[in-house]
């Protein structure tokens, strides 16, 4: 029988949120309050909330299911799950400070609440954490292995966030580069996530590769999907101002491939965001026209849909056990229709 993929997601959150609030819970008492706000787990008084705002938690459920699919229990994938989630945070934390967003999962940032600084410290403890993590909670040479693999994702993710800030001054990137860059943004640390499990059981290097390579496919899809929503989500359900990215002057894949292009459209769409001054709603507005008339959004589109069947395809031949196979599958086509 299927699983759902909200049961999937349950499933893994069950299993890893208990290891990962015991390790944000141990963090200097100054910090961890913050951190604790910030996955949602208190408010700004440091007080417990019953309903957590946290995400989706689809890195930790591809770190479990990784073990599994590699033929070990759940629990083998859970340090790699927790360090996989603490990586990601940091760099939200960081995020949302760059990108000047003053709200997260529909509360404000850690950054509004507290200040920059703060919200700068607690990043960098999450990041020494999760290594911390993988050292101490892994068996033998199996948690080293992982938390080198966990240095280099870290690094490429880190360095394609860094192009991505710096297509937000350029005019001329074009959708090779756009792509280049998401891939070590996103599609590093998901590759991480996706075989992180089958690391921590000692899996043959054949069932790592293919479940690195189906992560980093799904990168390359989610940050397709992203980059829809940061245009076209709709505000009341991913949390963000409409045309959120256009309001930044990101550089995404549909505002590059719209660029790109020698149509009336994308002249205009430069035009717009060359200017020095913010862009007023009306301007947000119209560039959303003229995106979608340069062929963005369509290509974008298309494109998520090519990296899922390529993410797929990674997994279909590789020697994984089928019921993990069968959630991988369920949660990549998740990544590519969500709305949030």
């Amino acid at each position: 029988m299927t699983t759902p993929t909200p049961q999937i997601l349950e499933r893994a959150r069950v299993l890893v949120e208990p290891s990962l609030r015991h390790a944000v819970e141990q963090l200097d008492p100054q910090i961890a309050p913050l951190a604790l706000y910030h996955f949602g787990w208190a408010d700004e008084h440091g007080q417990p909330v019953k309903t957590s705002s946290g995400g989706k938690g689809i890195r930790s459920a591809l770190a479990v299911l990784s073990a599994e699919a590699a033929g070990a229990l759940a629990e083998t994938g859970i340090p790699g799950a927790v360090a996989v989630e603490l990586i990601h945070n940091f760099s939200l934390l960081h995020d949302d400070i760059i990108d000047g967003d003053a709200e997260r999962r529909h509360r404000p940032t850690v950054w509004a609440v507290f200040s920059q600084g703060e919200a700068i410290i607690v990043g960098d403890a999450l990041h020494t954490l999760a290594f911390d993590v993988l050292l101490g909670g892994a068996a033998g040479g199996a948690g080293s292995a992982a938390a080198s693999r966990l240095a280099s994702a870290t690094a490429a993710m880190i360095a394609g966030q860094s192009r991505d800030m710096a297509f937000n001054e350029r005019m001329d990137v074009t959708p090779g580069q756009c792509l280049d860059m998401e891939a070590d943004k996103t599609g590093a640390l998901l590759g991480y996530a996706s075989s992180v499990g089958a690391v921590l059981a000692g899996a043959d290097a054949e069932v790592i590769t293919a479940l690195e390579g189906y992560g980093s496919k799904l990168g390359l899809a989610f940050q397709a999907a992203d980059d829809l929503l940061g245009i076209w989500g709709d505000p009341a359900v991913t949390g963000k101002p409409v045309g959120n990215d256009l309001r930044e002057r990101k550089k995404s894949f549909p505002v590059v491939v719209a660029l790109s292009q020698q149509t009336a459209a994308s002249e205009e769409l430069a035009v717009i965001l060359s200017q020095d001054a913010a862009l007023d709603e009306t301007a947000i507005a119209r560039a959303t026209e003229l995106v979608e008339q340069a062929g963005g959004k369509e290509s974008a589109t298309a494109a998520a849909h090519d990296y899922l069947h390529q993410a797929l395809a990674c997994i279909q031949t590789a020697p994984l056990a089928a019921p993990a196979v069968e959630e991988l599958t369920h949660l990549a086509r998740f990544v590519v229709t969500r709305d949030h």
